[in-house]
Parts: structure tokens; C-alpha cells; sequence
């Protein structure tokens, strides 16, 4: 059965508005038309030239991504850029980016869950912090956490340590590390995919404990959530394109 791209878009718009999305963003329909049938649909992190190659071998005539495809504005095209691919191979491209930050069920509420929170709020805040998601947790230390998050994430944490038992935690995937300073004081622990040395060093006057757990292991866990809701709505083919991390780690 096909759908046509437009009933994929107001669908996502319908629990991650595009209309939300932060005013440096660059989400919505990227590439093609809105009434383009779709017959088979693809879902990566990334529209990386590998993952548009997959997609076409698969028979994808739409990739649904998280990160933008085009975010800042190109002054050339190669013919190898995935925009061009795209163009090339006649498949369209949403890209559901901080408006699934934002979501109640995107990015953090799943990793908020992903890290086994509960009592999941949103963070009340009038800023972009207002993406973060803050849950309880069993009274835990900063290392047990860690390895809690590397062995849910398969990430290589990085972390400060406060003196406080942790109960209470953000989460943000992602770089979200500058939202610590509006975090301090509310929650014990903040997990994110990207954190600066000179925050590393304010959580410890801050008396946050803070975890570096990697932008792609703390931003996938959605990609998945996304393809089954999606499946779930639509009677249509919809597949998991075959993505690794591009962050290499040396053991030593």
C-alpha cells in the first residue's frame, strides 16, 4: 500500500510539530514533494552517503532522519554530496530534527526511558533546555550510573563526579551540554551526548554530576521508536537503514 510523502510528514508534525523546531533548525521536507507517493521508507540518524546507497539498493523512495541533510546553506554541490544522491536516485528526505528533540515522545523522553527513568516530566524551562527530560532513579553513584549508561548505550561514558547520591536525572541527546548551568540545582545528574572540558569543570562547583555519553549512542535509540510508530500507522514497508557510529574509540 503507498501513502503519499505528505500523510508521512503531517504525521510526524502530528506528535513533533515542524513549526516547533528551534529558528536555527532546518527540519521538514528537505527534498521532494509532498505528493510523492512513498512505498517503502527508510529510517538512519544521518543521511550519509552509505545509508542513501542502502536505501536505494533497498527500494526506499523516502529516508526519514533526524539529523538535517542540508543545515547550513550549500555554495556547491559535488556529485557525490547526499543532496545530489538524492536527487539522483528520486528519493525524498524528512528530516525531524530539534522538533523531535522537543516531542514528548522523541529523542529524550526515549532515552529518558532507554536509561530506565521514572516519573518523566519535561524540564520547565523557558529556554532550549525545555527539551531536556528529568526522571527519578534508584539511589545510585555517579560510577554505577555510568556504567548503567555504557552498558544501555554502548557508549564509552565520560564523567564528572559530585558528593551527592544520585535520584534525580536529566537527560538530553545529543550536545546538550550547555544546558547544564540551568540543570544545577534541580536535578543530581545530567546525561548528554556531548560535554566541553570547562563544563566538566563547572559541575564540580555546580555540584551536578555530569555524563559524556556520545551524540550518535544517546540520539539512535529514537530511530527505532520512529520506524515502529511509524510502521505501527501506516501499512507500508518500513526499514532500519544500516548505520554505524562514526566515532571510532581506541582501546589502550
Amino acid at each position: 500500500m503507498a501513502v503519499k510523502i505528505s500523510d508521512i510528514y503531517n504525521f510526524i508534525d502530528s506528535f513533533a510539530p515542524f513549526d516547533s523546531q528551534c529558528e536555527w533548525d532546518n527540519s521538514g521536507l528537505l527534498l521532494g514533494s509532498m505528493e510523492k507517493e512513498t512505498f517503502r521508507i527508510g529510517f538512519a540518524l544521518d543521511a550519509e552517503t552509505d545509508v542513501i546507497e542502502q536505501a536505494h539498493s533497498s527500494g526506499c523512495d523516502l529516508i526519514v532522519t533526524h539529523h538535517p541533510v542540508i543545515f547550513k546553506p550549500l555554495h556547491s554541490i559535488s556529485f557525490d554530496d547526499p543532496s545530489a544522491l538524492l536527487i539522483k536516485y528520486g528519493i525524498s528526505i524528512i528530516c525531524a530534527h530539534t522538533n523531535l528533540d522537543k516531542s514528548d515522545c522523541g529523542v529524550n523522553r526515549v532515552l529518558a526511558e532507554k536509561m530506565g527513568l521514572t516519573d518523566i516530566q519535561r524540564f520547565d524551562s523557558g529556554s532550549d533546555a525545555s527539551m531536556c527530560m528529568i526522571g527519578k532513579i534508584a539511589d545510585t553513584s555517579p560510577a554505577e550510573l555510568a556504567k548503567l549508561i555504557s552498558s544501555r548505550l554502548h557508549a564509552h561514558t565520560e564523567f564528572s563526579e559530585s558528593n551527592k547520591i544520585i535520584k534525580k536525572v536529566a537527560v538530553c541527546g545529543g550536545a546538550g551540554g550547555e544546558f547544564m548551568y540551568e540543570l544545577a540545582g534541580k536535578v543530581d545528574a545530567f546525561i548528554t551526548g556531548e560535554i566541553k572540558h570547562h563544563e566538566f569543570i563547572d559541575s564540580k562547583r555546580l555540584g551536578i554530576s555530569v555524563f559524556k555519553a556520545g551524540h550518535y549512542e544517546t540520539e539512535y535509540p529514537v530511530i527505532p521508536f520512529l520506524k515502529e510508530k511509524t510502521a505501527d500507522k501506516f501499512d507500508i514497508d518500513c526499514i532500519l537503514l544500516d548505520q554505524k557510529n562514526p566515532v571510532k574509540y581506541c582501546e589502550g
